[in-house]
């Protein structure tokens, strides 16, 4: 449960900058007019057993009809998880999504093969993006708007395009604010 409410503190803190407590955190959730802190606030709870568990579940399900963001609750998400604009997202259950990630609108993470993508730290995916099957995107990277990825992304670079091309390595996390730090309390 200690480390259900670390997720939740480094989400807290990816959206306000702000090291929160649980009264700060429970008065954003319910007066914080943040759909999408409150998305990742119940899919943290509701992909673990847990005393909110029944509860969460009917949220995170609730939330998901009501915003049309599918997340499965096996997804695997680091710290400082951020979704900027939480409408039309769509990620494979078995993604696994790095720390202090950054994902947009009208995003869609999805396989065939039944291997989707692994996404490192300090990532930035933009609005409109698709990720295609098992690539790999390495740490510090930024993917523009309307980019399709279908190959690996070296670490600190930034790409866009159909298909995604490496524009260059000119500060690629530099839309990656408040991010959490591992060691913060």
């Amino acid at each position: 449960m200690k480390e259900l409410f670390r997720y939740v503190i480094s989400d807290y803190y990816r959206y306000t900058g702000i090291n929160g407590s649980a009264i700060s955190i429970i008065k954003y959730l319910f007066f914080g007019r943040n759909h999408c802190f409150n998305y990742c606030f119940w899919l943290r709870f509701a992909s673990r057993k847990n005393v909110l568990f029944p509860l969460a579940l009917f949220m995170h399900k609730r939330l998901t009809v009501k915003y049309g963001i599918q997340i499965p609750r096996t997804t695997r998400i680091g710290y400082g998880f951020y979704i900027g604009h939480g409408i039309g997202i769509v990620i494979n259950g078995g993604t696994t999504i790095g720390n202090n990630v950054n994902i947009s609108q009208f995003l869609s993470i999805g396989s065939n093969k039944g291997t989707p993508a692994v996404i490192g730290d300090n990532v930035y995916i933009g609005p409109n993006v698709c990720i295609v099957e098992d690539v790999h995107i390495g740490n510090n990277v930024t993917i523009g708007a309307g980019a399709v990825v279908i190959k690996d992304i070296p670490e600190n670079a930034t790409v866009a395009g159909v298909p995604a091309k490496v524009l260059n390595y000119d500060m690629p996390e530099r839309y990656i604010r408040h991010k959490y730090n591992l060691c913060q309390r």
